[in-house]
């Protein structure tokens, strides 16, 4: 009994919780290992599985490989020159590059500027079927599995080059790619000579870019741009030494202005120095040039010393910069030690003094007093204190003034007066208008020439007709000097009226004297008629 009760009290002293602990514990851990591991089983049909799917794969791969090797596709991603065949058959890759390679746009460029082509301008062609076949190896043979593997999908292309005719398109760019060298030079500025130098000049070297092209036809078509080769150019005179001493002779030049007036029969001379052409006149000497003398001239500055040194001439008068510049500069580079020069008249301006009518002003500055009114459309008629114009009598005188001679007709005198280099030789009785048509005096110049001249509102026929002016300035008609006249071929008139007013405006002479002034009076020399 004592041994039970023992086993009972030993028992009863290891209570149940604690063997349930430790049964549990690792039934617990048990459960948990088999949830995260499969059974051995298990672990095989997945294995048997994974290995399924990668043979089926494979496979699979080998067998879209081998679909691939065998198809006209070409590989995805294939390029050429940027133009995507990738996924596209031989045939149509070949479309695309046949269409769109020829108007790839291209830049010719130099630093002097940049010129639009296209690759057919330039001669550059692609071998289409050649290169299509390069993009079809893609990934086909060793090579281009070589580019395949390291990520290269640019074909390179197979050209073809007409070398003529890009030959031809660079000429063609020639001048506007080129500059021109630039000879050393002298310049006269401000009295002090100077020498410039030399400029080099460019050229295009057609050979070293045509070697270019050949060399990188694939970079030019993918950037667009193709460089442009260029070679200096030496300047023919690149020293103007012997050009300086002609240049210091220029300015030791002193030239003499002989300056005609017209209207007063003068002549003045000048002596211009060079400090007096110096300040508006330069001179740039290109040696190895047609004409190496190039004078640049300052308007402003030539008109002021031509005024400053012909003051004499006042305010109403004055020499004509356009024609005495030029003269100037041709006396300064040639043999010439002067030059002549016209005297030219300002219009005038005129206040209306009591009895005065533009006929009777006309009359006083020597112009037809048609002409008078015609500078003054707005004024009608005339009243005490108004201002007109009055033309220049340089209006009169439209040819060029003929040297050494004139002509000088008195209408007190009645006569004619014929000049030739200051001296008389034939002074000639002469018959000018009558009062109701008088003959205007004035400066004019011989204007025509005619034979056998017809007025048509008096009926006369005039031998050996010199035209010398215009009555009124919108008509034809002319006065000047003429033979007797007839009206009907036989009889001449006014044949015992000579020395006295018997024309309508015109200046008869005899018609021998008429025939002698005809054959002598070309036209432009300078008719006076004094009051």
């Amino acid at each position: 009994m004592a041994r039970q009760t023992n086993l009972s009290d030993k028992n009863k002293q290891q209570p149940a919780p604690v063997i349930r602990q430790e049964i549990w514990v690792p039934a617990v851990h048990d459960v948990n290992h088999r949830r995260s591991w499969p059974s051995k089983g298990g672990f095989f049909l997945v294995s048997v599985f994974a290995f399924l799917f990668s043979v089926a794969a494979l496979v699979g791969l080998i067998a879209l490989t081998l679909l691939f090797f065998y198809s006209d596709l070409i590989f995805p991603g294939a390029r050429v020159v940027n133009i995507p065949v990738g996924t596209l058959t031989s045939r149509q890759a070949a479309t695309v590059l046949a269409e769109q390679i020829p108007g790839q746009e291209l830049l010719l460029v130099h630093s002097t500027g940049a010129w639009p082509a296209t690759a057919a301008d330039l001669g550059v062609s692609l071998d289409v079927q050649a290169t299509v076949s390069r993009a079809h190896e893609l990934g086909r043979t060793l090579s281009g599995l070589s580019n395949l593997v390291s990520g290269n999908l640019q074909i390179e292309p197979v050209w073809q080059l007409d070398e003529q005719k890009a030959a031809a398109l660079l000429e063609r760019l020639t001048a506007e790619v080129g500059v021109d060298p630039v000879n050393a030079q002298v310049k006269i500025e401000n009295g002090t000579v100077q020498q410039i130098p030399a400029r080099e000049g460019l050229a295009l070297d057609i050979e070293m870019t045509l070697d270019y092209l050949r060399e990188n036809p694939t970079d030019i078509v993918r950037t667009g741009r193709l460089p442009l080769a260029t070679r200096p150019v030496a300047a023919p005179i690149a020293n103007a030494e012997l050009f300086v001493t002609e240049a210091q002779r220029y300015l030791a030049k002193q030239i003499v202005i002989r300056a005609y007036d017209p209207i007063r029969n003068e002549t003045a001379e000048w002596q211009m120095r060079p400090q007096d052409w110096q300040e508006w006149l330069s001179l740039v000497v290109t040696p190895g040039d047609p004409d190496p003398y190039a004078w640049t001239v300052d308007e402003e500055k030539a008109q002021h010393s031509l005024a400053t040194g012909w003051s004499w001439l006042g305010d109403q008068r004055y020499l004509d910069a356009g024609e005495v510049i030029p003269e100037v500069v041709d006396v300064i580079t040639s043999g010439r030690t002067g030059l002549d020069a016209r005297v030219y008249y300002q219009p005038q301006q005129h206040t209306v003094r009591p009895g005065e009518s533009y006929s009777s002003i006309g009359y006083n500055y020597g112009i037809p007093y048609p002409w008078v009114q015609q500078a003054n459309p707005g004024i009608s008629t005339l009243s005490v204190g108004d201002v007109v114009t009055v033309p220049s009598p340089d209006d009169m005188l439209p040819l060029p003034i003929v040297p050494g001679k004139r002509v000088v007709v008195s209408l007190s005198q009645q006569r004619a007066r014929v000049y030739e280099n200051g001296e008389l030789i034939w002074d000639w009785p002469a018959s000018t208008g009558i009062a109701s048509s008088p003959t205007s005096p004035g400066v004019f110049q011989i204007q025509s020439h005619e034979a056998e001249a017809y007025a048509s509102n008096w009926d006369l026929n005039m031998p050996n007709f010199m035209g010398i002016y215009r009555p009124v300035p919108s008509s034809d008609f002319m006065n000047g000097f003429h033979g007797f006249p007839n009206r009907d071929g036989f009889n001449l008139l006014w044949t015992g009226d000579l020395g006295h007013p018997v024309t309508y405006g015109c200046i008869l002479l005899s018609s021998e004297d008429a025939q002698t002034l005809y054959g002598w009076a070309e036209d432009g020399v300078v008719v006076e008629i004094e009051r």
